[in-house]
C-alpha cells in the first residue's frame, strides 16, 4: 500500500512539473519572438537583438531538455532491475549540463562584447568570471563521468 501511494505521488509530480517547464519553455519561446517582432518595429541594433535572442533561446532549450529530463526519468514505472542512480545521472547530466554551458559561455562572450563596445573594461571581470566558471563547470562534469566510468 505504501509502495502505491509513492509511486502515484512520483507520477502525479513528475507529471505535473513536466507540464510546468515544457509550460515555461513555450512561454520563454513566445517571449523571444514578441522581443524580435518588437526589435524589428522599433528598429533595435540588429546585432543586439540577435545576442539577446540566442541567448533566450538558449534558456528556454535548458528549460525544455530539463522537461525531458523530469518525463524520462521520473514518469516510467521504477523497476528494481533498473540502472542505479550514478548510471542514471551518467546519461542525463551531461545533456543538461552541456545546455547550461552553453548559455553561461555565451552569456559571457555577449558581455564581454558588450563592454568591449560601451568601453567599460573596468566591468571585464563579470563576464571572465561566468567564463572561467563555466570551464569548471565542463572540468567537473568530465572528472565526474571519468571516475564514474565502469572499469572492464
Amino acid at each position: 500500500m505504501n509502495n502505491t501511494i509513492a509511486t502515484f505521488m512520483r507520477n502525479f509530480f513528475s507529471k505535473v512539473l513536466t507540464i510546468i517547464f515544457f509550460g515555461l519553455a513555450a512561454a520563454i519561446i513566445f517571449s523571444l519572438f514578441q522581443h524580435i517582432i518588437d526589435g524589428i518595429i522599433n528598429q533595435v541594433d540588429l546585432t543586439e537583438l540577435l545576442l539577446k535572442g540566442i541567448n533566450t533561446g538558449i534558456i528556454a532549450l535548458a528549460v525544455f531538455e530539463l522537461a525531458l529530463i523530469i518525463h524520462k526519468e521520473y514518469s516510467e514505472p521504477e523497476d528494481d532491475n533498473k540502472k542505479d542512480a550514478i548510471e542514471t545521472l551518467r546519461g542525463t547530466l551531461p545533456r543538461f549540463i552541456g545546455t547550461v554551458c552553453v548559455a553561461l559561455a555565451l552569456e559571457g562572450l555577449i558581455m564581454v562584447i558588450k563592454y568591449s563596445q560601451l568601453d567599460l573594461a573596468g566591468n571585464l571581470y563579470y563576464p571572465v568570471a561566468i567564463i572561467m566558471s563555466t570551464a569548471l563547470l565542463l572540468t567537473s562534469l568530465g572528472v565526474f563521468l571519468f571516475l564514474t566510468e565502469k572499469r572492464k
